[in-house]
């Protein structure tokens, strides 16, 4: 029995001296392991801070470059009296219709300036329009409740006296319309065609041949009167032949003729004459051109 106890005795010795090795050959295991880690991390940490410092540097370059870009000034361009001489001086008319040479669409149209001088030669329709708070300086006209711009109200008077003379009544029946009746009159217009099976664009398109959209309308400028009606049999009244004949002795033209269409986008209107001023008017009726051909732009 004594000496079983002392085999088992050494036996346990010798176990817990093995497993003491282990313990310290894990300890040293993973304190190499550790050590590994470390010396990685510290690797990376140095890499990764001579990339950034790199890249600091870079980006400071050019920053700098991207400053003294944007900084510099190309010298000033002298103007020689000999090249000035050379450039024909043009009339404000001439600016004006150059200017209008790239329309806007009906849904981003062109929004114009009315030249003091050459109002009378302003152009609107679904490419330009005037600004939505634009207020003529309105009166009424021949004792109507029909309304014009002053300075073309003188001027339908004049035509009103004179075709009275000859027995003919140039009675006023749609003068100045506001930019928010037009807006009204416009959509209506086009829920109308979009009843009709057409998309909103097509609508859009479709009803700006009949009734203009806000702003575009020589109504809303108030240089333009209908005359009698708005009815397509007018072209067989007196009132329209002596129109043809006479009315741009007074500066007016009938501004949406029939073989027009393809130009003006607006349906034949007999009934509708605008002011262009007599000199215009007498070449506009000389040469059969419409205000956009006139102008340049069609």
């Amino acid at each position: 029995m004594i000496d079983l106890n002392k085999k088992e005795i050494k036996n346990i010795k010798h176990k817990k001296a093995r497993e003491s090795g282990a313990q310290k050959f894990l300890c040293i295991v993973l304190a190499c392991i550790v050590a590994f880690v470390g010396i990685v991390c510290v690797c990376v940490n140095n890499r990764n801070k001579t990339l950034l410092e790199a890249q600091t540097s870079s980006t400071a370059g050019e920053s700098n470059d991207s400053q003294n870009a944007t900084t510099t000034v190309p010298p000033k361009q002298e103007t020689t009296e000999s090249t000035s001489s050379k450039v024909p001086e043009s009339t404000e008319a001439e600016t004006d219709a150059a200017s209008v040479n790239k329309p806007g669409t009906i849904d981003n149209p062109t929004i114009i300036t009315i030249s003091e001088t050459d109002w009378h030669l302003t152009l609107v329709n679904s490419g330009y329009r005037i600004p939505s708070d634009y207020e003529p300086d309105l009166v009424y006209v021949c004792g109507s409740s029909e309304r014009l711009d002053k300075k073309v109200a003188e001027h339908y008077e004049k035509m009103y006296a004179a075709a009275e003379k000859d027995g003919i009544k140039l009675t006023p029946c749609s003068g100045y319309r506001s930019y928010e009746l037009q807006e009204r009159n416009y959509n209506r217009k086009i829920e109308f065609f979009e009843g009709q099976g057409f998309s909103t664009e097509e609508a859009k398109v479709k009803a700006a041949t009949i009734i203009m959209p806000p702003g575009s309308s020589e109504h809303n400028l108030g240089y333009a009167m209908d005359i009698i009606c708005v009815e397509e049999w007018f072209e067989g009244t007196e009132e329209f032949k002596w129109l043809q004949e006479n009315a741009a002795d007074y500066g007016f033209i009938m501004r949406y003729p029939k073989d027009k269409q393809d130009i003006t986008k607006v349906i034949y209107e007999p009934w509708h004459w605008r002011y262009v001023g007599v000199e215009t008017a007498k070449e506009l009726k000389a040469s059969g051109q419409v205000l956009e051909e006139y102008l340049g732009v069609s």
